[in-house]
């Protein structure tokens, strides 16, 4: 069994194909899918995207946040409606939330901000953050900026975390690994210039990663340059399996059971997709 532990299954680009999309993820044997529920940000109604998925599909669970693009759209009735929707029960993390210097689509001051309520936010619920970082190009800014930010407003919370879609060097996971946090290694794990991943991902202790997709994004190879889905969360499986000597089911296994006992789940082994009529 696989679990692809962050996907945008709510994205537009699924809208004509989502029950096959579900159907391949159970052929693939990817039972478990966490569902990011960022929406198309704040003020259009869509905060709840991945609740509505994880109420039509057994195997899909969920998360509530605003994404650091649009942090500067954030208005205090975002902020009321994620402290409503954090109490549903499909809801088992905030995320993904954080530092975005790459694009910039909200100034760094507003980002940290959002990030450091939505924290504050998270910690009242009682849940674990999902976090999404990128720094400017050949610079450690964001990455500063976020372990600065853990320490002094989530390190003595209790709770724990994930770095989404980890992109770091082998100084960063360690970091993030002192911190309690799991590393989460999506299909960039298998691009060529992708060493600094590769290399993190062997450091890493193997009950402290999760698999992911990021779909529709950053789909792995064979399969790069389309369309990105949970089934091929296996090639990033397959990867890990290469760097530490062992088959992708092994990995699969382990990385679900990592997941499950991170979020307090049960370790299930069946996918139930919606049916074509809740499309």
């Amino acid at each position: 069994m696989f679990t692809d532990s962050h996907c945008h299954l709510e994205n537009k680009r699924f809208d004509a194909d989502r029950a096959e999309v579900f159907a391949r993820a159970r052929a693939a044997a990817v039972t478990t899918m966490l569902a990011i529920g960022n929406g198309d940000g704040p003020g259009t109604g869509t905060l709840d995207c991945a609740i509505k998925l994880a109420r039509q599909c057994e195997g899909v669970v969920a998360t509530v946040g605003i994404h650091p693009h649009e942090a500067a759209l954030a208005q205090q009735a975002d902020f009321d409606e994620l402290e409503r929707l954090s109490h549903d029960p499909k809801v088992i993390a905030w995320g993904e939330i954080g530092l975005d210097y790459f694009y910039d689509h909200s100034p760094r001051e507003v980002q940290q901000r959002v990030f450091v309520k939505q924290m504050e936010m998270a910690r009242a619920a009682k849940l674990p953050i999902i976090i999404h970082n990128r720094p400017s190009e050949n610079s450690e800014n964001a990455w500063d900026d976020l372990f600065r930010l853990l320490r002094e407003h989530w390190a003595d919370s209790g709770l724990a975390g994930v770095l989404h879609c980890f992109t770091g060097t082998v100084d960063h996971a360690r970091a993030a690994l002192d911190l309690g946090f799991v590393l989460s290694l999506a299909g960039n794990i298998t691009y060529p210039k992708a060493q600094n991943i590769r290399d993190a991902a062997s450091l890493a202790p193997l009950d402290r990663i999760f698999i992911e997709t990021d779909s529709p994004y950053l789909a792995p190879i064979p399969h790069r340059g389309k369309r990105n889905e949970p089934a091929f969360v296996v090639e990033v499986a397959r990867q890990i399996g290469e760097l530490r000597g062992l088959a992708s089911e092994e990995i699969g296994r382990q990385t679900s059971q990592n997941f499950c006992n991170f979020f307090g789940l049960p370790y299930n082994e069946t996918f139930i997709p919606p049916s074509s009529s809740s499309q």
